[in-house]
């Protein structure tokens, strides 16, 4: 089946694109000697995972205990959760995963790192943590001069073991250009070496000095810093990451497919795809480069001006001959949460459907027994 034959919307990916983009970044890792953790919320999909750890990722970085528990259960281990956990019901998972994989999890403070170690203790577990330092996105994380002062006072943590830093830097995504984007990833370089300096002048080895972002995965990778590199997003790239400089359209393996249902007026197409799939967000942290809720591929004449729910408002911003009854690939803004809008993608190669994706680790609020 060709994808001009699928019903729509619908949620492609270009498998030839997926493979060379999980290629190019294990390949790059590997040449800098940097271990490869891919974060997993951007697909939530075993398959890519098992994509991303044949092409030589070693371990995983999950968003969500969903994700986590999804991995191990279909046999992946060495995972990390990228946030703190707090709360009696999630500290319970994280107990129990520790007892089938080797866990780690990112942690900032002491309180929830003091409850996981009394559930952990209780059952006879430990894991090891890694200290999350703030390069300046202003999320989670201690200044890179305070790592030192919470390993100490998490020592007395018995079940938890001091393994090194991680970051994030998210503010990346609010660049305005490429120099801004290097910008950045200076910044993230330059605390974690100095959190890393910070704890080994107090005794702390750091054998762990982990970040990702796939903005700022290459001068990451070079620094000479980083161990770790846990980027997500280059599986798929999007508009956001051609808006940085760091992708171009062929680099985008992952669209929404549509279907121009209406043409109401000379200037504008309404197509079936809204914002239950395409997303409104223009980013996780917003970025002003940005034109339109998605770029149409192939056709720069149209810009996606506006979504409803379920409906799209395509402005013709110069001469086309798309119509009435015509499909548009579209390239999502951001397509973490593209991803996460449907339980399967459609794989192709040169338009030609080849199997489903199940998007099977997005889970989703539990339900107690009934």
């Amino acid at each position: 089946m060709n994808i001009a034959d699928l019903v729509t919307p619908n949620f492609l990916v270009d498998l030839d694109i997926l493979e060379t983009n999980i290629g190019k970044m294990a390949a790059a890792c590997k040449a800098r000697g940097v271990a490869l953790a891919p974060m997993t919320k951007t697909h939530k999909s075993t398959v890519i995972a098992g994509l991303q750890r044949k092409h030589g990722a070693g371990g995983f970085l999950t968003g969500t205990l969903d994700e986590a528990e999804g991995l191990v259960n279909q046999g992946f281990d060495n995972i990390t959760l990228a946030y703190p956990v707090a709360g009696r019901e999630n500290v319970a998972r994280v107990a129990a995963l520790a007892g089938r994989t080797d866990l780690t999890i990112c942690l900032d403070g002491a309180a929830a790192a003091r409850e996981l170690d009394a559930a952990l203790s209780a059952a006879g577990r430990k894991i090891r943590y890694l200290i999350i330092v703030d390069c300046g996105l202003g999320r989670f994380g201690v200044a890179p001069e305070a790592a030192p002062a919470l390993a100490a006072e998490l020592a007395s943590c018995s079940a938890l073991s001091f393994r090194g830093i991680s970051t994030h830097p998210g503010q990346a995504y609010a660049a305005s250009g490429p120099e801004d984007v290097a910008r950045v990833a200076q910044e993230e370089i330059q605390a974690l070496a100095a959190a890393k300096k910070a704890l080994a002048a107090r005794g702390f080895s750091v054998p762990v000095v982990a970040t990702g972002s796939t903005p700022t995965a290459e001068p990451a990778m070079a620094s000479g810093v980083v161990t770790v590199l846990r980027p997500g997003n280059y599986v798929f790239f999007d508009n956001i990451q051609m808006a940085l400089g760091v992708a171009t359209e062929a680099d985008c393996s992952l669209t929404v497919l549509a279907t121009v249902i209406s043409r109401p007026r000379p200037d504008t197409l309404i197509i079936d795809a809204g914002s239950k799939c395409l997303g409104l967000d223009k980013g996780a942290h917003g970025n002003a480069l940005l034109a339109g809720f998605g770029l149409v591929k192939g056709h720069p004449e149209l810009l996606v001006a506006a979504l409803s729910e379920e409906v799209g408002k395509v402005r013709i911003v110069g001469p086309t001959t798309v119509t009435v009854g015509d499909k548009l690939e579209i390239i999502p803004n951001h397509a973490c949460s593209v991803a996460n809008m449907t339980s399967s993608l459609i794989g192709h190669r040169r338009g030609l459907v080849e199997r489903s994706i199940p998007v099977d680790l997005r889970g989703g609020t539990r339900q107690p027994p009934v």
